[in-house]
């Protein structure tokens, strides 16, 4: 499990990282982050857990561009299924508290909610709600373990057994989530990759089907998908000191910098110079 603080950070970053458009200068919070157990990786990614205490009068913006998956988030005070968020995800924090959240894999959401995930884009329900999952037991079996001391290993590792516990009746995932899974990746590991077209050619299937796979399985549609990795990509490479705005619009097959921060800017709210000055 790694841990990190709600400040500028001076080792490597990896994935995680990409969406978070961290605050350097908010120490408010931190979380701590696990992958899930081998035998779900077909369902989730991995867990994370925030533990936050905002002085008064004080509050702390979250601020994510967020994965094209859907999050299960139990806290002290709410439960909640969580569909993609097609634009920025804001999260206010204020006073003190926690919460245990797992990311999804692509898959997953229409196994839980057992119809078009489409219906859920930027959208999120009462965990208690969803058809395919115990969500009362598992919030109060969270709660159980959180609410005496959620800066615990111990019991954090005791909310994440529980929330696992209830995805394992899912499995197996069948095969056309298996495969939107794959598209997705091939898309968040493939820096290249900026065309839908080539992304078809890369599955062998046509541009309609990709649409309606996406469409059902996570929300949104293929030029989203890649739109969103492009920009994850730049917020990441915003962040190192010798970052230059032009090589990382041409990089990431921008038409010219102009183009690279209106489209920065209007996903964010910060221009691609904005964003990379908290970190200088």
């Amino acid at each position: 499990m790694t841990t990190s603080p709600g400040a500028g950070r001076t080792a490597a970053r990896d994935d995680i990282e990409r969406a978070h458009l961290v605050d350097p200068t908010d120490h408010t919070w931190s979380i701590a982050r696990a992958s899930v157990s081998p035998d779900l990786g077909d369902l989730a990614r991995r867990f994370w857990i925030p533990v936050w205490d905002v002085p008064e009068g004080r509050d702390s913006v979250q601020r994510v561009l967020q994965y094209p998956v859907c999050l299960i988030v139990v806290s002290d005070g709410y439960t909640r299924f969580y569909g993609v968020v097609s634009g920025l995800s804001h999260t206010m924090l204020t006073g003190r508290g926690w919460a245990v959240g797992v990311m999804l894999q692509p898959a997953a959401g229409h196994l839980l909610t057992r119809e078009p995930v489409r219906r859920m884009t930027d959208r999120f329900v009462d965990l208690r709600t969803v058809p395919a999952l115990d969500g009362s037991a598992l919030t109060r079996g969270v709660r159980a373990h959180m609410r005496p001391d959620p800066t615990s290993a111990d019991a954090q590792a005791q909310a994440r057994e529980v929330v696992e516990d209830a995805l394992r009746p899912l499995l197996p995932v069948d095969d056309e989530g298996l495969l939107v899974t794959a598209i997705v990746e091939d898309v968040e590991t493939s820096p290249e990759l900026l065309r839908v077209d080539d992304l078809c050619a890369r599955f062998d299937i046509s541009e309609r089907t990709l649409q309606r796979l996406l469409h059902k399985r996570i929300g949104l549609g293929p030029k989203w998908l890649i739109r969103r990795r492009r920009l994850q990509e730049a917020a990441d490479r915003l962040r190192d000191s010798d970052a230059e705005l032009a090589g990382i619009a041409v990089d990431l097959g921008y038409a010219d910098q102009a183009h690279f921060t209106r489209d920065f800017r209007r996903a964010t709210g910060l221009t691609p110079g904005e964003f990379a000055s908290r970190f200088r």
